[in-house]
């Protein structure tokens, strides 16, 4: 549908159609032919150069302060398992769903192990409403303190 027409129906009969050859005709075909012939992009040489492109950088911005913060930070060391274990059941009293990359950055420990850690004590969900998250096992989700296990065992 170039120029908008259309037509509907069912067809009953071939037909074939031939336009009418005459000047009008001719000019047409002529400007489709030279406009089929033009380059699609032409190449140009200009007198100066342009200067509003951003310029090469050898080290960005945000790479430095990349470097900078791990410099600050140093690298991921293994902590103790029950202060890892602290961290995280701290966490999930807060929220119950935690994606890898949130907990990472709130225990500050490497994936592998964290991973190795939360296969214990929590369950990765890979479908539904909370993809691609952690949650604690049954039997972790529900603690209490100390004081409160002291007035239920009395």
């Amino acid at each position: 549908m170039r120029d908008g027409i259309s037509v509907e129906g069912m067809v009953v009969h071939r037909a074939e159609c031939r336009p009418v050859v005459n000047d009008n005709y001719m000019k047409l075909k002529k400007l489709q032919l030279k406009e089929s012939t033009k380059p699609q992009r032409l190449s140009q040489q200009l007198e100066k150069a342009i200067t509003t492109v951003f310029k090469p950088v050898a080290n960005h911005d945000f790479n430095l302060e990349y470097d900078k913060k791990k410099k600050t930070e140093g690298k991921m060391v293994r902590a103790e398992r029950q202060v890892v274990l602290d961290m995280l059941f701290s966490a999930f009293e807060k929220h119950q769903y935690y994606n890898i990359k949130d907990l990472v950055d709130i225990t500050r420990q490497p994936v592998t192990y964290l991973k190795e850690i939360m296969r214990e004590i929590g369950t990765y969900n890979s479908k539904g409403a909370h993809k691609s998250t952690w949650e604690l096992k049954p039997e972790y989700r529900h603690y209490q303190s100390a004081e409160e296990e002291e007035t239920e065992a009395a």
